[in-house]
């Protein structure tokens, strides 16, 4: 796994301090001015600033120094699992995001709210390449056997691509097929 990167925003003297004690981080560290920063190709990354800067995303801001030194990297690896935790809970699907967070299928800035079991259900549809049958889904996203004669699968698929519909005139992000249902590939 890749280590997550700390870039220290025009502070050097904080910069040298964590520098020194680096070798005990699960972070890399780096030292960066706004002349540098433009040029950074870092896709995990928190910046350290000591004030807000709106150009800047994924700051934490420590304008009351000193700070011991625990207190910060206590404040540090919250904003890295907080910051971890956010982007796992968004899932891109097409043209949609699911933030398994707040239960909601987005489309730009349309948002529908779902219940866990349809969240369940769109996300193994996704993790499957090809139709998953009734059967199926009985078992592995409603923990029903196989065998017991239920339409429960049919019922929320068919709410579920209605609310769907309603909410983004869309028919297609869950389609049936002759053996069960599928969501297409991204285009």
């Amino acid at each position: 796994m890749n280590k997550q990167n700390l870039l220290i925003y025009e502070f050097e003297n904080l910069y040298f301090i964590l520098d020194e004690l680096k070798s005990s981080f699960n972070f890399n560290v780096q030292s960066v001015s706004k002349n540098d920063f433009q040029n950074l190709k870092f896709d995990n990354y928190l910046v350290l600033c000591q004030k807000k800067n709106k150009a800047i995303k994924n700051q934490i801001i420590f304008e009351n120094f000193p700070v011991k030194i625990t207190k910060l990297l206590e404040k540090i690896n919250i904003e890295f699992l907080k910051k971890k935790f956010n982007e796992q809970s968004n899932i891109n699907i097409g043209n949609y995001i699911i933030d398994i967070n707040s239960r909601e299928l987005i489309l730009e800035k349309s948002k529908l709210r779902l219940t866990e079991k349809e969240i369940n259900t769109i996300l193994y549809l996704v993790s499957k390449k090809d139709s998953v049958s009734i059967s199926d889904l009985q078992t592995n996203v409603w923990s029903y056997q196989a065998e017991l004669e239920t339409h429960t699968v049919e019922t929320h698929i068919h709410r579920l691509r209605k609310k769907i519909k309603n909410k983004f005139n869309d028919e297609n992000l869950i389609i049936s097929t002759k053996n069960g249902y599928k969501i297409p590939p991204k285009k």
